[in-house]
């Protein structure tokens, strides 16, 4: 009958503190945020992305593929943050193992000097030897630790998107470089192209000189300009070098020269599909992440409401214990004991209020946090497709600016060889189609740039 009563207590007390415990803990959900016109004038329903795409589906360059590869392989940013994920794996690990016993194994030698008092007059020493085992097992009631460990899988998810989140933006700086070296490289040909013609001016307008059909201003004129395109030759070669550095260290290696294809013969994506804006909480590593951190304090929140609540422990040890070595594995010499403690907090100086203030602060930080991710992440969407559609439309108008002055310096080197033109016309001739087959590449530049920034921005590059 006792026995009946006791199990009968016990469960009515087992099925309250659950039931109860249900309410001290919370579950996650996902906070709804607005997604609806993310994307500045982009009101598509159609879910088709490019951020779905692998990297070597959309940079169809052989060249820039395998640079791409040995960056994936190579890059200690990247490599760094797979360390890290091996850190918080390894922590969640612990915070699963939190849920079960500990169990310690003890031995012991110990020997003591007593007072007349404390050998009650019959000794005035004592040896003891110890062998033995102990364990302790908190129970969850609470849920403080299954909270505990949810934060520690969040945590661990987040490594792993922030890992995500290097390879997007490795993928899309390996990218952005390998154009800008091969933009560098045009710009540098057209340069050299120009000081050769301009050579061929300055010789133009010494004979003319030397006809008396121009003056000395003239050919010092012509010179200075032939110097003025010569100078920046030395700065481009600059920049190609700083960029080759640059990309190097993106690859892992030391800095060296790096290989890499024309620029007139890359193809940028004819169909920028964007999907819709919700797409992006599943397919952009970082908006995922911060996500995660939401996620992470939510359950750290939950761990601090649960402090407020009395803990259950139960301990338990098992060994042998005697006064000699010789007796120690005495059958008499065993001993072992069970119990359990109760332990309500009531006043320990506002510790538990303030983690929980802190907490629930966090959280929301943290929630702050994840919107204004989503929206930057619609901002960078919204900026790439702009700059893609600026590109073509410069692109447009430039080639026929640059039509228009080729044109201009055909005739005015005609005319200035038949004694018609005025020496300055060809020089500002030049100097404008200069800017302009610059500014051409600049164009080109741009527009393969947009793709790139467009990709990262989607989520795309981790697949």
């Amino acid at each position: 009958m006792t026995t009946k009563f006791f199990k009968y207590i016990f469960f009515i007390v087992t099925t309250t503190l659950a039931l109860a415990a249900c309410k001290v803990t919370q579950p996650y959900e996902t906070p709804e945020l607005q997604t609806t016109n993310l994307y500045r004038e982009q009101n598509t329903e159609d879910t088709a992305t490019i951020a779905g795409l692998k990297w070597t589906a959309l940079f169809t360059d052989t060249t820039l593929q395998r640079l791409i590869s040995e960056g994936v392989a190579g890059n200690p940013d990247l490599q760094i943050a797979y360390t890290r994920i091996q850190q918080a794996r390894a922590y969640y690990g612990q915070s699963k193992a939190a849920l079960l016993p500990s169990f310690d194994a003890n031995a012991g030698f110990s020997a003591s000097k007593l007072s007349e008092a404390q050998g009650f007059g019959i000794r005035n020493s004592a040896t003891q030897y110890e062998l033995g085992v102990s364990s302790v097992w908190e129970a969850d009631i609470w849920g403080k630790l299954r909270s505990s460990k949810r934060a520690g899988f969040a945590s661990l998810l987040q490594t792993e998107a922030a890992a995500r989140a290097v390879q997007t933006r490795l993928v899309a700086d390996i990218a952005t470089y390998y154009y800008l070296l091969m933009a560098l490289d045009q710009q540098l040909a057209i340069t050299q192209q120009t000081v050769s013609n301009w050579d061929i001016t300055v010789q133009t307008m010494r004979l003319l000189k030397e006809s008396a059909r121009v003056t000395e201003a003239a050919v010092v004129q012509s010179e200075a300009q032939r110097y003025a395109a010569e100078v920046t030759l030395p700065d481009l070669a600059q920049s190609i070098k700083e960029t080759e550095n640059a990309l190097s260290i993106l690859l892992g290696s030391a800095p060296s020269a790096i290989y890499r294809g024309n620029l007139e013969n890359q193809q940028a994506a004819s169909s920028l599909q964007t999907g819709v804006p919700a797409q992006l909480l599943a397919n952009r590593p970082d908006v995922q992440e911060a996500e995660l951190s939401f996620r992470y304090y939510f359950e750290l929140t939950n761990v601090a409401r649960t402090y407020f609540y009395p803990s259950l422990s139960i301990t338990g040890s098992a060994g042998l214990s005697a006064l000699s070595l010789s007796n120690l594995f005495d059958p008499a010499s065993f001993a072992a004991s069970i119990g359990a403690g109760l332990t309500q907090p009531i006043f320990n100086r506002r510790v538990n209020k303030t983690r929980l203030e802190v907490a629930k602060a966090q959280q929301q930080e943290a929630l702050l946090g994840f919107r204004n991710t989503l929206l930057n992440a619609g901002r960078e969407v919204s900026d790439a497709l702009s700059l893609y559609e600026t590109a073509l439309e410069k692109i447009n108008i430039r080639s026929k600016q640059m039509t228009a002055l080729r044109n201009s310096v055909n005739y005015s080197q005609e005319l200035l060889e038949n004694g018609f033109a005025n020496y300055t016309e060809i020089i500002t001739a030049r100097q404008s189609l200069l800017q302009a087959e610059l500014g051409g590449v600049n164009d080109r530049l741009q527009q393969l740039q947009a793709v790139v920034n467009l990709y990262r921005s989607l989520g795309g590059g981790w697949q």
